[in-house]
């Protein structure tokens, strides 16, 4: 059987890059279903994440001058994760695979290719992985090469330069839709699920247009997610560190308490005022590192919803 694929795009504010890279991913879906690898009722779907721009309004265009082009919009912007997540789960039940990129052009879209044949030999999930950084500052691939490393030494299954580039077939998506999260790291939470997998690498480009909707900031909000809400190793490494300033501590009153006996102390604040500056500050670390994880378990608790539809195309389109 030839499978239908979704090519599931988040937008958000792309008014510039989105006439440009729109045409590329239909043309891809027309080479795909030409080659007899995907069936004639594939689709690009986008999902613009609650956009300030006329991003929408492209998006409603394109819609209207080919169905093969569908869109949803999110009520407000949620972020990039989320707006991943309600496209996949919007395609899972029309669909046998996805795959989810950006509508940047960055991310190299033959790579498509080698996904299908991949999924048509057996695999469940594709990971598309960046072959090298030479597009990236050196701080940003210092920093993301790193952070890929300490994911792996806090034990979180990550695939290392693996972003949000993948195929995914609706067999795996049935399953992870029962994963409930509301603090998302998508990269992390696939593997999680199972199933053969592989990857196809591929070179990454500069944006066509525009410019990026993802700077510093939510990069390391992205970060302390990732490590916060797929491992407990933080947690329990602050235990072992406690146990060892403990230690420390104990042996230093008895030194303490035997010079004091020995009539060797000498008045003094430096010492006393290092100790306590060091352990003030140790402990308002940790207590940060614990409050982050109190706050997730928090917002879990809730079960507030992710993502909240308020538009489709295809409402549009069934109008009279």
């Amino acid at each position: 059987m030839i499978p239908a694929l979704y090519i599931v795009i988040p937008c958000y504010n792309e008014e510039e890059v989105l006439p440009l890279t729109a045409p590329r991913f239909l043309q891809k879906i027309d080479d795909l279903s030409r080659a007899g690898k995907i069936s004639g009722e594939s689709r690009v779907l986008f999902v613009d994440d609650g956009s300030k721009d006329s991003t929408w309004e492209i998006i409603s265009s394109l819609a209207a001058s080919d169905r093969r082009y569908m869109g949803i919009r999110q009520s407000r912007n949620r972020g990039h994760q989320n707006a991943v997540l309600a496209g996949l789960m919007e395609a899972r039940d029309k669909c046998d695979i996805t795959i989810s990129i950006d509508c940047d052009g960055q991310d190299d879209i033959s790579a498509m290719d080698e996904m299908v044949d991949a999924y048509l030999d057996g695999c469940e999930i594709v990971y598309g992985v960046r072959s090298k950084r030479d597009t990236d500052t050196f701080f940003k691939r210092f920093t993301a090469e790193g952070y890929y490393k300490l994911l792996r030494g806090m034990g979180v299954d990550v695939v290392f330069n693996h972003a949000d580039y993948r195929l995914v077939s609706a067999r795996v998506l049935k399953e992870f839709a029962s994963f409930k999260e509301v603090n998302l790291f998508l990269r992390g939470m696939f593997p999680l699920v199972g199933f053969k997998s592989t990857s196809v690498y591929y070179e990454r480009r500069e944006r066509i247009a525009g410019k990026s909707h993802y700077p510093l900031k939510k990069m390391l909000a992205l970060a302390f997610d990732g490590i916060t809400s797929m491992s407990v190793k933080p947690i329990r490494m602050i235990t072992v560190f406690g146990l060892i300033v403990s230690a420390f501590s104990f042996i230093a009153i008895l030194w303490i308490i035997i010079a004091a006996l020995g009539g060797g102390t000498v008045d003094g604040w430096a010492s006393t005022a290092c100790m306590m500056c060091f352990i003030g500050g140790v402990q308002m670390l940790f207590l940060g590192v614990i409050g982050e994880y109190v706050g997730k378990i928090y917002l879990e608790t809730k079960a507030r919803p992710r993502y909240i539809i308020s538009e489709r195309t295809e409402d549009k389109q069934a109008k009279p």
